[in-house]
């Protein structure tokens, strides 16, 4: 009997990787210190070569990327003036032009730097498509995903991915790529890569970040699950967003068994390419979460399944030098066919993380029924972190300790994280272990101001309030249903029928989403219009409720010689901490049983009426972060309080930064102010109108 014929050899993995010394002219113009910086791609490229991976990819010459190319997703101002300004007649202005945008330094490196990062893309992701390549990794800077059509920001000069994955689809039909997935696991939102697919399916565009309810860079609320797509692209823009920080391999995992891959199985994308940021990894300075190599390394095998394994990584934000050369080592690994071993002590996801996993879904459910099953029950969940953890280092950012808990990649076998049931279990948001700080320009003492025993004084002249949000019992809706107030509304809200959505929940005309409502539904007892000493201004860009956009806040300083409109609205404190709630997203809209989840405790108490009252104005610590989380007090009509909440001070000098943006209220935002304004009486439609646009159209 003849003998059987042997096996052909298993052929290993040709994996691309690119880097090239170039990307490093572009640094700081005067050597200053700065996360982005050279050292970033130098790291990466030293540990490759110390592990042997390096020797084991094929090596990939960089190649400057052809305008017409980048043209596919940057206006001609924007290429002219990213090639150009390296060059010596922007000597003189480039460090101007730099800080007119968010998060940008420019150098004499800058252009040939961006041209080569966006052209080594192209390079990597045709060689892969073409087949010659298994999958590649291009180590490229500066990085891109929140680069924009006419603006850079964020670090990002030109979207590299965005210009590769549009070479493909549109520039190289023989190569076969009809859908690309675009996967980006960066800490932040790819806001750039998001507005460039919105509306085209043959792009799925998956993006995994910190939201922090809006205020995580770049701190825009199109982060938000809510902003699906549009038009053929519905459906095709995947935004998973976590609450805080601290999240690690189990929470990243769950979006991936839960979201990612059921999508993915049936997209069926022709390729892959990942914005690989490892601003999530354990230790980074910027990201505060705690992804670590041997995560990121099973993250990167799950999607080997898709595509016939065709991966292209392009290398996004990471600023702790060893952890991210440490996760591009386990990457590299994988893609050249490394066997290892996924260990964690804990596999147990946030709370929040299943919250946001099972909004995602339902957002999403209709446009992939997929999504339509019911989630595993049953199995223990993480708690919110505390706010002392959530705000603390993890390490310094090139930390012995973080060394030795990345760890490396050993090589053994395979082991498939197995789909570690996650219980559908929500958590109600607590805020009973955080007190309230509040600002004070008071010259009174501590003791005049409040009673010695429930504030602290610090040298910086912030006031605490020391008693526990806590200390009022959960009867507290009893409570502050007998106190009223004035709600003094300059937004949206000025419009009656909008304002009752947030009482008796539902949507008005022009609304993507509608509000829960208050526990209270009892319509206002009284309604007064009146003008305030305070700017009012429109910042963000876009929100889940209506799109992209400013809306509205008010400078909490004060300025007699501004003025602006508010509707003033007779309720209870009961529903302002309802209306508070809501406007900062802290109520669950899908309970365990289909029920909405307020929070347990109070933002603003009858003890903290009589507090405002004295310093103006009290800035809710529980919820810092959030858009609105300054209450202001405003005076008060017939002896009872007005009040209204705002952004925080911290915030106006962010806008005058440029650090967060200053933006023109959407037509249909704007829409819902002036019919507030006309239906009030107070201004006809032209009168309403130019008020806005004069408000939209000042700097501050």
């Amino acid at each position: 009997m003849a003998e059987p014929a042997p096996a052909p050899p298993v052929t290993a993995p040709l994996v691309g990787l690119l880097y090239d010394e170039r990307m490093c002219a572009h640094a700081t113009p005067n050597g200053e210190e700065h996360p982005e910086n050279p050292e970033r791609l130098r790291s990466i490229w030293r540990k490759l070569n110390a592990a042997g991976v390096a020797s084991r990819c094929v090596a990939l010459k960089a190649k400057e990327a052809e305008d017409k190319y980048i043209a596919s997703v940057h206006s001609k101002r924007h290429i002219k003036l990213m090639k150009e300004i390296s060059s010596t007649i922007y000597d003189a202005s480039r460090n101007k032009i730099a800080r007119k945008f968010n998060s940008i330094y420019l150098n004499k490196g800058s252009s040939e730097s961006a041209v080569l990062a966006a052209g080594s893309v192209i390079e990597v992701a045709e060689k892969v498509a073409a087949g010659e390549l298994s999958s590649a990794i291009a180590l490229v800077r500066p990085p891109g995903h929140h680069a924009e059509h006419d603006e850079a920001m964020g670090f990002c000069l030109f979207n590299n991915v965005a210009v590769a994955a549009n070479y493909l689809l549109n520039e190289r039909p023989d190569l076969g790529i009809k859908k690309i997935l675009i996967v980006d696991w960066d800490v932040h939102h790819g806001n750039g890569t998001q507005k460039m697919f919105y509306d085209d399916p043959r792009v799925l565009f998956f993006s995994v970040h910190r939201f922090d309810y809006g205020s995580f860079y770049p701190s825009e609320g199109d982060a938000s699950h809510c902003f699906i797509g549009e038009e053929a692209g519905k459906g095709y823009n995947i935004n998973v967003p976590w609450e805080h920080g601290k999240c690690g391999d189990a929470d990243y995992i769950a979006a991936w068994d839960h979201v990612l891959l059921p999508v993915t199985k049936v997209f069926d994308p022709d390729i892959i390419l990942v914005s690989a940021g490892f601003d999530a990894a354990l230790g980074d300075p910027l990201g505060g979460c705690c992804i670590t190599p041997n995560g990121y390394a099973l993250l990167l095998t799950k999607l080997l399944g898709f595509a016939q394994g065709r991966i292209v990584m392009a290398l996004e934000g990471g600023y702790n030098l060893r952890s991210i050369a440490n996760s591009v080592c386990a990457c590299a690994k994988v893609l050249l066919g490394d066997k290892f071993t996924f260990n964690t002590p804990e596999m147990q996801p946030f709370e929040s993380t299943w919250r946001v996993i099972q909004a995602v879904r339902n957002e999403l459910k209709t446009c992939w029924p997929v999504l339509s099953s019911k989630l595993p029950e049953n199995v223990s969940l993480r708690i919110k972190p505390a706010p002392s953890e959530l705000y603390a280092s993890d390490s310094e950012s090139d930390s012995e300790d973080v060394d030795e808990l990345l760890g490396t990649v050993a090589s053994v076998s395979v082991i498939e994280a197995t789909g570690v049931a996650i219980s559908e279990h929500l958590s109600k948001m607590k805020l009973d272990d955080d007190s309230l700080a509040v600002k004070t320009n008071s010259s009174c003492s501590a003791a005049e101001q409040h009673p010695v025993d429930s504030v602290k004084v610090h040298n910086n002249a912030s006031v605490v309030l020391t008693k526990k949000i806590s200390d009022l019992s959960l009867e507290w809706r009893s409570d502050l249903s007998k106190t009223d107030v004035w709600y003094a509304s300059f937004g949206s809200n000025m419009w009656r029928p909008r304002f009752l959505c947030y009482i008796q929940g539902g949507k008005a005309e022009g609304m993507n989403i509608p509000c829960c409502g208050s526990r209270d539904t009892s319509s206002p007892k009284g309604t007064v219009w009146k003008t305030v000493p305070h700017r009012l201004l429109f910042g963000r860009s876009s929100t889940p409720c209506w799109g992209t956009g400013g809306v509205a806040f008010l400078n909490p300083e004060i300025n007699y010689n501004e003025k602006s409109y508010v509707c003033m609205y007779k309720i209870t404190l009961e529903q302002f901490n309802d209306i508070l709630f809501q406007e900062n997203r802290l109520v669950l809209e899908d309970g365990k049983d289909g029920n909405t989840v307020y929070p347990d405790s109070p933002l603003i108490g009858s003890s903290e009426i009589k507090f405002i009252s004295t310093n103006r104005a009290v800035h809710l610590e529980p919820i810092k972060d959030s858009w609105y989380s300054n209450v202001l007090y405003l005076g008060n009509e017939d002896e009872v309080p007005i009040l209204t909440m705002t952004c925080p001070a911290s915030d106006i000098e962010r806008y005058k930064s440029g650090e967060l943006r200053l933006a023109p209220p959407s037509e249909t935002y704007a829409a819902t102010l002036i019919k507030g304004l006309v239906e009030g009486k107070q201004m006809d439609a032209d009168g309403a109108a130019s008020y806005i646009n004069a408000a939209a159209a000042r700097a501050l």
